[in-house]
């Protein structure tokens, strides 16, 4: 996939995320910046969720910033996916 313009998805809600997502130079790598109430009891289980999740969609040169006030992985995983296709400009379902 390939990102072509900034975008996010979540809001900052109890048990939700914010994720904001900016495409990045080829060869520029992942930067993640993770900022979470649970962070020291789930903060690398956040961060190894994230990477796996950009390696389904094969993204690597990419900015993420997330948010997270205690959400559960699903959500995380369905705000990474959204913000991810926003900003890769495909749109499905009933909003397109």
């Amino acid at each position: 996939m390939k990102l072509k313009i900034k975008a996010q998805a979540g809001s900052f809600e109890s048990s939700d995320v914010l994720i904001m997502v900016e495409p990045l130079a080829d060869g520029s790598g992942r930067r993640v910046e993770l900022e979470s109430i649970v962070m020291q009891q789930f903060g690398d289980d956040l961060l190894a969720q994230i990477n796996k999740d950009l390696d389904v969609f094969e993204i690597s040169d990419v900015r993420i910033i997330v948010n997270d006030k205690g959400a559960l992985p699903p959500t995380i995983s369905a705000r990474l996916e959204t913000a991810l296709k926003r900003s890769a400009g495909i749109q499905s379902g009933t909003l397109n």
